[in-house]
């Protein structure tokens, strides 16, 4: 079995696709609106990236900014319809106010997934309490992965939250897989990878020339090499 690195990269439409996948990425996670942390691409948009590149896509659930799952039947809808184009993998979480893991609205979403596998996101950073978040989410179809930096302030805050999770694989609420991502820098890896991680997502990293410019493949192959 092999040990490389999955190294996910935010994708926004076909050519980012395109030079994200060319620079070795494993995978995308496709969002749009980057000024509102990132929201559920259109059907169209889905569709143009599929037609574009076959490595696996992870499509965000989020109709708006913040972690409160705001109006369920649209988040459905929008799941109902990326389903129908073909979506197989997806990207969510969703808060209460309190910082408790909304449950109600990530079972709706789920009712619609028919077990695909599926990310809880950056919420899990703003939880009142990780543990008991991922002992709640444990058992959900299809969850894999939990996307993370240890902190709401990135990495470099959150780094001893990520290799204390590190150790406890295995756990109850701790067999999906840590994927780090927010404010992820290369001078990173070195410490993550010694603790046994192996899943790295970046997105404004992967555009030096910032988000108005679209991925660079360079930036991508950069990080491949840096995991390789």
């Amino acid at each position: 079995m092999s040990n490389r690195a999955l190294l996910e990269v935010i994708a926004l439409d076909a050519e980012d696709a395109i030079a994200a996948q060319a620079g070795g990425a494993d995978r995308l996670e496709l969002v749009t609106d980057m000024a509102a942390d990132g929201l559920t691409p259109p059907r169209e948009t889905f569709a143009a990236i599929r037609a574009a590149v076959d490595i696996p896509l992870r499509v965000m659930v989020r109709t708006a900014d913040g972690f409160a799952a705001g109006e369920v039947s649209g988040l459905v809808e929008a799941v109902r319809g990326l389903r129908a184009e073909g979506a197989e993998e997806f990207v969510l979480g969703f808060l209460h106010p309190d910082g408790s893991p909304d449950l109600a609205a990530v079972q709706a979403v789920l009712a619609e997934l028919d077990g695909c596998r599926w990310t809880f996101h950056r919420a899990i950073d703003r939880a009142a309490d990780r543990d008991g978040l991922r002992k709640a989410l444990a058992d959900l179809p299809g969850l894999d992965t939990y996307l993370t930096a240890g902190s709401p302030a990135g990495v470099d805050e959150g780094m001893p939250v990520l290799l204390a999770e590190a150790a406890r694989r295995g756990e109850p609420g701790y067999g999906a897989r840590i994927l780090v991502g927010g404010g992820l820098g290369l001078s990173h890896l070195p410490m993550l990878r010694a603790a046994g991680l192996d899943a790295f997502h970046i997105g404004g990293a992967a555009r030096p020339s910032g988000w108005g410019r679209p991925v660079s493949a360079q930036a991508v192959a950069e990080w491949r090499r840096a995991l390789d």
